[in-house]
């Protein structure tokens, strides 16, 4: 460092500020600045895409294919195969969001006249999530929607898993692996992919001639009918001998369906022996029956007071120990983000101040630090007595 005296040195800051205000008098009146980092940023993970559904399909005697493509000039954000896509919804008077694997291929998305992106709704019971049947019901082409995309973990990861992938798939989980199959038979994903696809009847198998129609050989579909004995092919379920079956010496198992199917293929892979690192799990949303969770309390189920903090201002409003907070706040039209519904993304994280909840060690996402100082995802928190929450102001 040059020294060039006590006082030409101190005095040295005061021309630097004259030099600023020089600089800045003689600027321009218009804001030049620029942040490339910033604006990449912001087309990578925009706070919305408003997108247009331009296509339905049938794609199973309860499933359909929803094609949506950006209005208003907008670009659709780049995924990855296996990421998922969360709606904004009005169903009546209820304001709530829902998350769907993306099942067309990344690819799809940023070539062509018409960038599109896909998603596949099966037609469930009602008492299974009045969301997706009032989905297949209604959505229509022409129909414009508010979507926040991309999310989720549940991708191919060369610095982690190996080149040799097993899906393990039940019911609409099969949507993820038609991403990945599309986008290996393009060339941009380098992987074998081996599709071990559970379903009840061969007559309701959710795309299988999409994927039938895959001409790869990387790429392998192997239907597995649980509920018809006649059927020419793989039967029964998932098991630890038909995993074997149709994995190599070093693969990594991708595993998509309903919650029970998970709670099945753990046990199976543990008989294999195969490491944790060698198991990935997509998120499987909220159970159906809370009380039958592991470390739930016996208590009897009831309605509680849900004191709701928004910076000064304070709401009460009813809150059932069946349902997470998140879904009490969407019964009473308070705003609180929620994308993944199923405890990981933390996007709906609130502070309990006072009162006592469960949440299901299954799924529970949150960071260490959160779990010691009471912050829950409102999504996978269900109450256990009257409680107050603090949620950010939207």
């Amino acid at each position: 460092m040059k020294v060039n005296g006590f006082l030409k040195d101190v005095l040295g800051s005061s021309r630097v500020v004259k030099t600023r205000r020089e600089l800045i008098n003689n600027a321009s009146a218009e804001n030049l600045y620029s942040d490339p980092i910033k604006a990449v940023a912001r087309e990578l993970h925009p706070d919305k895409t408003d997108v247009r559904c331009v296509k339905v399909e049938d794609v199973s005697p309860t499933a359909r294919k929803y094609t949506f493509e950006a209005v208003n000039g907008d670009v659709l954000p780049p995924f990855q195969c296996g990421q998922y896509v969360s709606f904004d919804l009005k169903i009546g008077s209820t304001e709530t969001t829902r998350p769907y694997s993306i099942c067309s291929a990344p690819w799809q998305a940023r070539t062509g006249e018409h960038p599109f992106f896909e998603i596949t709704v099966r037609n469930g019971r009602r008492d299974e999530g009045f969301v997706s049947v009032w989905f297949y019901e209604n959505v229509r082409e022409g129909d414009e929607f508010t979507a926040h995309l991309p999310f989720g973990q549940f991708y191919y990861e060369p610095l982690r898993d190996s080149a040799d992938i097993v899906a393990l798939a039940g019911g609409s989980g099969i949507t993820p692996f038609y991403s990945m199959a599309q986008e290996i038979a393009h060339g941009t994903l380098d992987c074998s992919l081996t599709i071990l696809y559970g379903s009840v009847s061969a007559k309701d198998i959710i795309l299988e001639k999409q994927l039938n129609e895959i001409n790869c050989d990387r790429v392998r579909f192997i239907n597995v009918i649980s509920g018809d004995e006649d059927y020419d092919g793989e039967k029964g379920f998932l098991t630890a001998d038909l995993i074997r079956k149709y994995s190599g010496e070093d693969t990594t198992y991708f595993v998509c369906g309903p919650l029970a199917m998970y709670h099945f293929v753990r046990g199976e892979l543990e008989k294999l022996n195969v490491p944790a690192k060698r198991i990935r799990m997509e998120v499987f949303g909220a159970p159906r029956d809370i009380t039958k969770a592991d470390g739930y309390p016996q208590t009897e189920p009831g309605v509680y007071s849900l004191t709701v903090v928004r910076g000064i201002e304070e709401t009460v409003i009813p809150a059932s120990s069946l349902e997470p907070l998140a879904v009490s706040l969407e019964r009473a039209a308070i705003p609180n983000n929620t994308r993944c519904r199923s405890g990981a993304c933390g996007f709906c994280r609130c502070k309990v101040i006072e009162g006592d909840v469960f949440v299901p060690a299954e799924g529970d996402g949150r960071r260490y630090a959160d779990k010691l100082h009471g912050y829950v995802h409102a999504c996978s928190a269900y109450p256990l007595s009257d409680v107050k929450i603090r949620i950010p102001i939207k």
